[in-house]
């Protein structure tokens, strides 16, 4: 428990109304996707950069564990703490402060929410492209500690690619500014891309500067149904290894089609066994040559339907189905554990049939859904965490694939992190030498270990 005499300190910083110690806020902090409980001792909700130097000097001072906490989405324990200590949350620091139309670029705070961002440059005619799922909830701060993807990853890629610049509190409590607006920069260590994806590890963000582009003055959205799972993870890769680059390439199995159907009502033919939802953009010649390549592709391999928007209307539609099918399958048991398992797209078919081997082999209920276009799959795993038996069905089922993505080339996470879910797997994907080489990283920035410990390093 923090001594009292260190409450009294950090209440000086932040004033009385944002540093929380009672139970009941102490429990709202105490999960976030990952759904194990880790308690901390308080929540502190600072209001600017200087208020958060002073806290980590203090916190450092005194050896007090400090967690950097976004809209707690994150599904792999990376914004819990894990050993106790100090949350911080920073939905009052939530300011979109600078829209540069000349620089395709914009400045924010941590905690303004990525589809607040999206719509606002969209005023401009620009775009922010990275769009998890949960854009309408996860802050750009969490979103660049994870290095968060999205649907659009496939042609446009993950927030590494549109991180400029950071301002960044240090465990030490100072404050360096690392990037800037520039496209173009080299000068020493990139250490902006190190700290995208470092799950909170090395630095707090305060300032975060991302590129923005164009928007596209057109898009087409097509759903293809299949009657063979093999055959939709087949036409992925003929699509990619075609040329096309779409916006968006997901597909859904059958195990979340019968969910959606439940959940919101969205019809799809008794034969369908998989569902892919495909978007293209760009200028509206060739978006329109696309689509008819793509609508042929999917005939051609065994699609038994295909349907293509008319409107932004029938878009919206198409990929309500999409967007419903995490809250529509976790109607289905007490919880539902998210995986990230990536591949090299074309061992897509082959990763897919390994999933539904294992679902068999461990008589588990699995879902697959995928960012496809990428090789990012999200196998659902529906299950009960009090469950202790299938939870040893579950332990082993995720070292097989993991072992089988590693093996085919693949990663441990696509776009979720490591956190404490994988960080028992980093072994499988990293030689010691390289795990040491992160380790002594995270002893650069942080050598008293107080900046999210128990996390993946």
């Amino acid at each position: 428990m923090l001594l009292k005499s260190f409450a009294d300190e950090f209440r000086s910083i932040v004033g009385n109304e944002w540093f929380l110690d009672t139970p009941e806020d102490l429990a709202t902090y105490s999960y976030d996707g990952f759904l194990p409980e880790f308690r901390p001792d308080a929540v502190i909700i600072p209001g600017s950069t200087d208020e958060i130097s002073k806290i980590m000097r203090l916190a450092n001072r005194e050896g007090i564990n400090i967690t950097p906490r976004g809209a707690g989405t994150n599904i792999c324990g990376g914004s819990v703490a894990k050993k106790g200590g100090i949350i911080i949350a920073f939905h009052r620091m939530n300011k979109i402060l600078e829209v540069d139309p000349e620089n395709r670029c914009a400045v924010v705070q941590p905690g303004v929410v990525n589809a607040d961002l999206q719509k606002e440059v969209a005023r401009y005619g620009l775009m922010y492209p990275p769009d998890p799922a949960s854009m309408f909830v996860s802050t750009i701060g969490g979103n660049v500690a994870l290095n968060a993807g999205g649907p659009r990853g496939v042609k446009y890629g993950v927030t590494r690619d549109y991180l400029l610049g950071l301002e960044v509190v240090l465990p030490s409590g100072d404050v360096i500014k690392i990037g800037g607006k520039t496209l173009k920069n080299v000068s020493g260590y990139d250490l902006t891309r190190l700290m995208c994806g470092s799950e909170g590890t090395l630095g707090i963000f305060t300032e975060i500067t991302v590129r923005l582009v164009p928007m596209p003055p057109a898009k087409a959205t097509l759903q293809a149904i299949f009657s063979d799972l093999d055959d939709a993870a087949k036409t992925v890769s003929a699509i990619i290894s075609s040329g096309i680059v779409p916006a968006t390439l997901e597909l859904m199995d059958r195990v979340v089609l019968d969910v959606i159907g439940d959940y919101g009502g969205a019809k799809f033919s008794k034969e369908a066994e998989a569902l892919l939802l495909i978007e293209v953009d760009g200028e509206e010649l060739s978006v329109g040559a696309q689509g008819e390549k793509i609508e042929k592709f999917c005939k051609e391999r065994g699609a038994i339907e295909v349907q293509r928007a008319s409107s932004p209307e029938e878009a919206e539609r198409l990929w309500q189905a999409r967007r419903t099918a995490f809250g529509a399958v976790a109607r289905l048991r007490p919880n539902c554990i998210v995986e990230d398992a990536t591949v090299p797209v074309k061992k897509l078919p082959e990763i897919i049939k390994k999933i539904v081997e294992l679902a068999d082999k461990y008589q588990l209920k699995i879902a697959v859904l995928a960012h496809a276009g990428d090789g990012n799959l999200h196998p659902l795993i529906m299950t009960d965490l009090r469950d202790k038996e299938e939870m040893v069905r579950i332990d082993k089922a995720l070292e097989e694939m993991y072992e089988a993505a590693i093996a085919m080339g693949g990663t441990l996470s696509g776009e979720h992190g490591i956190g404490i879910a994988k960080k028992r797997f980093m072994p499988m994907e990293f030689s010691q030498s390289a795990i040491e080489i992160m380790r002594g990283i995270k002893r650069v920035f942080d050598p008293n270990n107080i900046l999210n410990p128990g996390s993946f390093i």
